[in-house]
């Protein structure tokens, strides 16, 4: 296992983890232990390329969902299931754990899930999945429609993510949270009104579980919950020294893409969407929205008994997910 601290392009300090593929079912280390080296690299471009070598082949970039991080024990079990089909890229979103930064419950968190995904690249693997569940999987639906490996002949890459709050380098907002780079920004491509991100950081294939299709959804008790743990002063309290969540003081502004917004924008990219048909925070018309909107691109698989997110992931579930990243994986 190898550590790493990345850097997002807008200057947050995200800490990752890489696990290599692992056949059998042996232990798996504590991620707060290490590789057992010591060694806690700050990386950031190229420079990130020696840190754990070439490995080769698929590999799986994992997104938490909210007050989760890398060293949770529901965030490593996954990490660990999911590490006997492909090497595993764990990290905590800013605001979480190790991380920098304050969380924007998933407005800016798509450019910390771009940083993981362009080191896993680094690191020597040809092929990504995005695997994220709850406010995770949001975001890699974001993620997804931003950075998109379909560029023109001859494009030029290395533009920004989009998930912007404010304004930077003069560069105007465009729509809801879409950026166009500034005239001196190098390597920005503009495309049908949003900007498209460096190829180096997009995905092959997409996999969303128990997210949201919208914001500002109030209609469970749980999400009620939730919304005054953000909004509120004494709520972003409890989630700093509770939940050791940092939550960002102010309001979207402007409102980022929403997931269903962002689902029609990810084809050809592969897209399995995930749902429990007892999760507590979002009822089925979450998932049978996001399907909808991919206008038939998108698998749907609605589970039995199964709850929300993480927690109620089980292997099973796991090794089927895996085996459809396998089977949609282009070749």
């Amino acid at each position: 296992m190898r550590r790493a601290l990345l850097r997002t392009s807008d200057g947050v300090a995200i800490d990752a983890l890489y696990e290599p593929r692992r056949a059998s079912d042996e232990s798996f280390r504590d991620a707060a232990a290490g590789d057992g080296t010591g060694a806690e690299v700050a990386v950031g471009g190229a420079a990130a390329e020696g840190v754990a070598g070439a490995r080769g082949g698929a590999a799986i970039v994992l997104a938490h969902g909210f007050t989760g991080d890398l060293e949770r024990p529901h965030v490593r079990r996954i990490a660990r299931s999911l590490a006997r089909h492909a090497a595993v890229v764990s990290f905590s979103f800013r605001g979480h754990g190790r991380s920098g930064g304050r969380s924007t419950v998933g407005d800016r968190e798509v450019l910390d899930l771009a940083a993981a995904v362009a080191w896993t690249r680094r690191l020597g693997h040809d092929r990504v999945i995005t695997v994220g569940f709850s406010m995770g999987g949001s975001v890699v639906l974001r993620h997804a429609a931003l950075h998109r490996a379909d560029e023109p002949a001859g494009a030029p890459p290395g533009a920004q993510p989009c998930a912007a709050r404010e304004e930077r380098d003069g560069a105007p907002f465009v729509g809801r949270g879409v950026r166009v780079p500034a005239p001196t920004e190098p390597g920005a491509v503009e495309r049908g009104g949003r900007t498209v991100a460096d190829v180096s950081a997009a995905t092959d294939a997409v996999i969303s579980v128990s997210a949201p299709a919208r914001w500002y959804y109030r209609g469970t008790a749980p999400m009620r919950r939730l919304h005054w743990l953000v909004t509120r002063p004494e709520g972003r309290v409890l989630g700093r020294y509770g939940f050791r969540t940092r939550i960002h003081h102010r309001d979207w502004d402007p409102v980022p893409l929403s997931p269903v917004e962002a689902v029609p924008l990810i084809a050809p990219t592969p897209l399995l969407i995930v749902h429990g048909d007892r999760d507590p925070y979002f009822p089925l018309d979450h998932p049978r929205m996001l399907a909808a909107a991919s206008a038939g691109a998108a698998d749907l698989w609605l589970e039995p008994g199964m709850g929300h997110a993480e927690h109620a992931t089980d292997a099973a579930l796991l090794s089927r997910i895996a085996d459809w990243a396998t089977a949609a994986l282009p070749r």
